[in-house]
């Protein structure tokens, strides 16, 4: 086993650069792996959507109900349509005229028809989650985020333990085969279970790329990888998603052509190697340095013969990325899955989203290094909050507005959720890293699993007025976090940046800091 020293990796491997062969392949490879990831978050916006319907009339109770629309066209109703969705005038005996009153309605006894003018179908007209039924979809899609939920707890333990390649590899399967999975459901109970392990693969891919990435570059590099190649990843990912839903208009052939490019990644086993700050702090030198090495031949530098030798590990500030990451997470999907219930067409709104997220990823990266990181968290989360909360005082009607308004404030939520990562990342010494990562994916998670039921309330302002206050306090909280800018990743918990309360205190007591070596 080789003797050196750990205590500065970025500081011994410094002789491979910053952008060779090596780490512009990394940085591809797993930039266009959360391209999956982006789109899989959100495509209930297309698999879930509600379409316009109405009660089936008495006569075509054995019929399809498309056929009917076919025959009879879908705004053709009848005398036995009754004033809302859920309901029907009662017919006389021979199915031709209204009985008794005007006002004598009963329930959709026979079903609904479905308007087919957005899709072939949805979960929603498969299994008629409508009506009474209606609290399925936004329990479906919170179940999503319970899955990401688990998978943020249990991937980062499993990733501190195994390795971040294993976990990065086998939630991409999972993620993958059980979207396929999904596309067999024959009830909405099989496909609302299948949806959280789906989601339990998705954010534990996400979170294992983003770990594995950003432990084998330098400080330049890891930035850049973070926002300009995971995060514009993720939003290229997200856009296309409006894009496939447009020609594919069957919710199971959607999952399908949505699950395939995942399998495209299993190749790349052979060429992504593992975390070298993973395989130090479990003892692993000998693979360390190999893999080191091998990126020194990438890059064609000499590599010194000598290049690690053992050391120690480990974390803090997860209170405040707990706080923070519900808010930010509930103000993202939630913004993000209430494109379809803003003014226009839902592909072009869900489109617009996505394009935001990419524009905004870029504008991060360009001034990510300009301004204090807690400054640049804080501007971006009140700017959201603003926006959002200013909505309440647009005259009803203007729905116009309302949407422009909602997408200018998603530019702040969704620059503040992926400079985030870059943040924490920066915090968390290694040994720790990917668990801690995980337990902050989970508390994004429950921000996630609440969302949905605020766009499902009826009201469509209220929502509005929580993501913005949410927002509005996260950035109140962001204050507290240290700059980490200019600062070297972290692999021993006395490198680690103390909240900046606690660093003030800390100041005045000499005596409690003896011994402390911050590395800037």
């Amino acid at each position: 086993m080789s003797n050196g020293n750990i205590r500065d990796f970025d500081e011994i491997t410094s002789f491979l650069g910053d952008y060779g062969l090596f780490q512009i392949l990394v940085m591809v490879l797993l930039s266009v792996s959360t391209m999956p990831a982006g789109y899989m978050g959100v495509i209930v916006v297309f698999v879930s959507d509600t379409p316009e319907h109405y009660c089936r009339s008495p006569n075509s109770s054995s019929r399809n109900g498309t056929e009917w629309e076919q025959e009879n066209g879908f705004h053709d109703r009848g005398s036995w349509m009754g004033p809302g969705s859920c309901s029907r005038y009662k017919l006389n005996e021979n199915w031709t005229e209204k009985a008794a009153g005007f006002n004598d309605t009963e329930q959709c006894l026979d079903g609904w028809v479905f308007s087919t003018d957005k899709y072939t179908t949805t979960i929603v007209s498969e299994w008629d989650l409508v009506c009474d039924n209606a609290w399925k979809v936004p329990f479906s899609t919170s179940f999503f985020f319970v899955g990401a939920l688990i998978g943020s707890f249990i991937s980062g333990h499993l990733s501190d333990r195994f390795g971040r390649k294993p976990v990065f590899f086998f939630t991409m399967i999972l993620q993958t085969v059980t979207a396929l999975i999904q596309v067999t459901s024959v009830s909405w109970v099989m496909f609302t279970i299948l949806n959280c392990l789906r989601g339990l693969g998705q954010i534990s891919n996400f979170i294992a790329s983003l770990v594995l990435g950003s432990e084998m570059l330098s400080k330049s590099a890891r930035v850049t990888y973070i926002l300009l190649g995971h995060s514009l990843g993720f939003g290229f990912g997200y856009a296309l998603l409006p894009l496939f839903a447009y020609f594919i208009r069957g919710w199971r052939m959607l999952l399908v052509a949505a699950a395939l490019p995942g399998f495209l990644f299993i190749p790349t086993w052979c060429l992504i190697p593992e975390s070298p700050r993973w395989l130090l702090q479990k003892g692993r030198v000998e693979e360390a340095e190999l893999v080191i090495r091998k990126a020194a031949q990438w890059n064609r530098v000499p590599a010194p013969e000598v290049i690690f030798r053992a050391g120690d590990y480990i974390v803090l500030h997860v209170l405040v990325a707990i706080i923070m990451l519900i808010s930010v997470a509930m103000v993202y999907y939630g913004l993000s899955l209430n494109s379809s219930n803003l003014h226009g067409n839902i592909y072009l709104n869900c489109f617009i989203s996505a394009a935001i997220d990419i524009v905004v990823y870029v504008a991060t990266w360009l001034l990510i290094d300009r301004a204090p990181r807690p400054t640049l968290l804080f501007t971006t989360l009140m700017f959201c909050g603003i926006m959002l909360l200013v909505i309440k005082l647009v005259p009803e009607g203007m729905c116009t507005i309302l949407a422009v308004l909602a997408l200018v404030g998603k530019t702040g939520v969704s620059a503040a959720y992926c400079f985030i990562y870059v943040f924490f990342t920066e915090l968390m010494p290694t040994v720790v890293r990917n668990m801690g990562l995980g337990i902050c994916a989970t508390a994004a998670r429950i921000g996630a699993i609440i969302c949905p039921y605020l766009l499902y309330m009826g009201n469509k302002i209220l929502p509005y007025i929580i993501f913005g206050t949410a927002s509005i306090m996260a950035a109140a909280v962001s204050m507290l976090l240290p700059d980490t800018r200019n600062s070297k990743l972290p692999d021993l918990l006395i490198q680690t940046k103390h909240i900046r309360r606690y660093a003030e205190a800390l100041s005045t007591r000499p005596d409690a800091t003896e011994g402390f070596k911050e590395v800037n």
